[in-house]
């Protein structure tokens, strides 16, 4: 499953750097799938879904620090634990229980956007 940051969130920034997927942005940056990834142009997803990698996408928190569930893997394929899980002071990232991923989906998700790490 993806991570996620709650309100909890002191917006430390400790998290945004490591992650391997680029999927974690302060809150009201703005987005895209090919920042951080190997991702260009039009791309089917995964999950099935069609996006376009350097399109900007609208920010998913105004507030806080926040993660693309779409980008996240759990740092399956660089880590043996979520970066940001291991970085955050006040234990904010957690388990997503509304985007539940299996292990094999989510080293799928690494290797369709990071492909030359393969």
């Amino acid at each position: 499953m993806a991570i996620i940051i709650t309100d909890d969130c002191i917006n430390c920034g400790a998290c945004e750097p490591e992650c391997p997927n680029n999927a974690i942005y302060e809150g009201m940056d703005p987005w895209n799938y090919g920042e951080g990834t190997e991702l260009e142009g039009d791309v089917v997803l995964t999950n099935g879904k069609q996006v376009n990698a350097e399109e900007e996408q609208d920010p998913i928190s105004d507030d806080l620090y926040y993660i693309v569930p779409d980008k996240c893997t759990e740092c399956m394929g660089f880590h043996e634990e979520p970066q940001c899980a291991a970085v955050c002071p006040v234990d904010c990232c957690i388990p997503d229980e509304d985007h539940v991923e299996s292990d094999e989906e989510l080293l799928a998700k690494q290797a369709l956007m990071h492909p030359s790490e393969q």
